[in-house]
């Protein structure tokens, strides 16, 4: 029995990583974050174009009707590329929730436009597992109160979905009466957050009804979980094969630091740390479809495991390059900074195992 990628999705994997080393260099990516372009002029609307945007929409709602594992596998792309763009929230997260909780007239009305890249819509749940600062987003009396942190994908959103609790989801105009929207500054200038301040907003629908949304949630949670591992390994893989690189080049004491021993450790170390965690990463990803109630614990798991050995990855591989690894005219720091995001975004290691012991009654 094949425990690996099918022929189908290895050409879907090869197809982006292709398209992104062609079409958005990291020389590209550093064009986009110096002009403080967002994603309307970045990368999406082709990306969109190549199945990016529909790839989890019903082929008869205009996307490609794929499984998450296959958007995993582009994002894993994105991540290795460094690329800006709103796939978690607009390709990822959004349609999860629509096809999980959606009426048959609000999938007919939105996975449409989702599918082809022009319309985008952000996500705003973080207080359904972390409360920062007293954040919380209230529904009462079918309008909206109080703060949201970390919001994703807001910037060029014509829409936002909404988690008040943990049981109702909603979706918001971004340019609602009522509501307040400011970007966060962070470490990764290639994804973009924001936090959002509700003041009396009525939503423009709901999802699941009232009190109905909270299997959506979740599953819309867990398949942004999925996919930000798989954005964690993309980075990683990039950042163990320049650092391969630079040790096959850089000479010292009239050798290349690749063939001193510490240097060969520091690298085989970093490989055997990734490679069995693209492995939990595939079968969190393909469990999501094919064992939907029972895999939140090995998603929980893939994605804590995941920001572990990134950070692992990231600081060895920056020490492999030596001084000019800390320097910002080295690209490397752009890849940690991804993963540093990337690491607490949906929930940290440290939350994600809570998460797991709560799953599996070890906690209350």
């Amino acid at each position: 029995m094949d425990f690996g990628l099918s022929e189908e999705q290895r050409l879907l994997q090869d197809t982006f990583q292709s398209f992104l080393a062609e079409q958005v260099p990291i020389s590209r990516v550093r064009e986009l974050l110096d002009s403080g372009a967002e994603e309307t002029d970045g990368p999406w609307p082709a990306l969109a174009d190549l199945g990016a945007a529909g790839v989890l929409i019903p082929e008869e709602l205009g996307g490609s009707g794929l499984a998450l594992l296959d958007a995993a596998l582009i994002a894993e792309e994105l991540g290795r590329a460094l690329t800006p763009t709103p796939f978690l929230g607009s390709a990822v997260m959004s349609p999860v929730a629509f096809l999980e909780a959606g009426t048959p007239e609000q999938k007919r009305e939105w996975l449409p436009k989702l599918a082809t890249g022009r319309t985008r819509m952000g996500v705003a749940a973080t207080e359904t597992y972390s409360r920062l600062e007293g954040a919380q987003v209230r529904l009462e009396d079918g309008r909206l109160w109080g703060k949201a942190l970390m919001a994703i994908d807001l910037a060029g959103a014509e829409t936002a979905l909404v988690a008040a609790g943990n049981s109702d989801l909603l979706l918001v105009a971004a340019d609602a009466p009522g509501l307040t929207t400011q970007s966060l500054s962070s470490v990764d200038r290639t994804r973009s957050l924001a936090e959002l301040v509700f003041e009396g907003v009525e939503p423009i629908s709901t999802l699941g009804g009232p009190g109905g949304g909270g299997r959506a949630i979740e599953r819309m949670l867990d398949a942004g979980r999925v996919a930000l591992t798989g954005e964690i390994i993309g980075a990683c893989q990039s950042m163990l094969q320049q650092a391969v690189a630079y040790a096959g080049q850089r000479e010292q004491f009239g050798r290349v630091i690749g063939s001193f021993q510490a240097v060969k450790h520091m690298c085989a170390e970093m490989a055997a740390e990734l490679e069995p965690t693209r492995s939990l990463f595939w079968y969190a990803a393909h469990g999501f479809d094919a064992l939907p109630d029972s895999t939140s614990l090995v998603i929980a798991h893939a994605k804590a495991h995941a920001g572990e050995i990134g950070a692992f990855i990231a600081r060895t591989s920056t020490e492999v390059h030596g001084g000019i690894g800390f320097t910002d005219e080295q690209n490397l720091h752009l890849w940690l900074k991804r993963i540093g995001v990337d690491r607490q975004l949906l929930g940290g290691p440290d939350v994600l195992r809570e998460r797991a012991a709560l799953l599996q009654g070890w906690a209350k």
